[in-house]
């Protein structure tokens, strides 16, 4: 399953992923917001983060109006890898090489048609098993 939060920047931007994952049949938890009123992105951050890192959802969404702050609020949690991607290669890589469990984007930084392609590769994009990315990942998480 899919965690997903967004805060009022990136609602719309939400609302085009969450039709792309019914579409191709994948599990979501939308975890808010839920409108474009403004609100407190860092809410749904840790909301997110934490179903990641506690398990209920094996990866994340965040969309916020540049994914900056969505970024910083979800690293702030324990196990949590997130990643701002503003393109396909970063989203790869970050897969690839950095275990990433946690997509952050902005809105007002990307198109939908490219958001949709970034979260196509995150969410197929396998880790690489590789020895010296895993000790990598180690020394982030001591």
């Amino acid at each position: 399953m899919i965690a997903l939060g967004s805060d009022h920047g990136g609602f719309a931007l939400k609302q085009e992923v969450i039709a792309y994952l019914e579409k191709n049949g994948m599990e979501y938890k939308d975890f808010g917001c839920y409108d474009e009123k403004s609100c407190d992105y860092p809410e749904y951050a840790h909301a997110v983060a934490h179903a990641v890192a506690d398990g209920v959802c094996e990866k994340g969404i965040l969309i916020c109006g540049t994914g900056i702050g969505m970024s910083l609020a979800a690293n702030k949690v324990k196990g949590i890898r997130a990643a701002l991607c503003g393109d396909c290669f970063s989203a790869q890589m970050t897969r690839e090489h950095n275990d990433a469990n946690v997509l952050c984007m902005g809105a007002r930084v990307v198109g939908a048609g490219l958001a949709l392609k970034i979260v196509e590769i995150f969410l197929t994009t396998e880790f690489s098993n590789d020895e010296r990315h895993m000790r990598r990942i180690a020394k982030i998480e001591e």
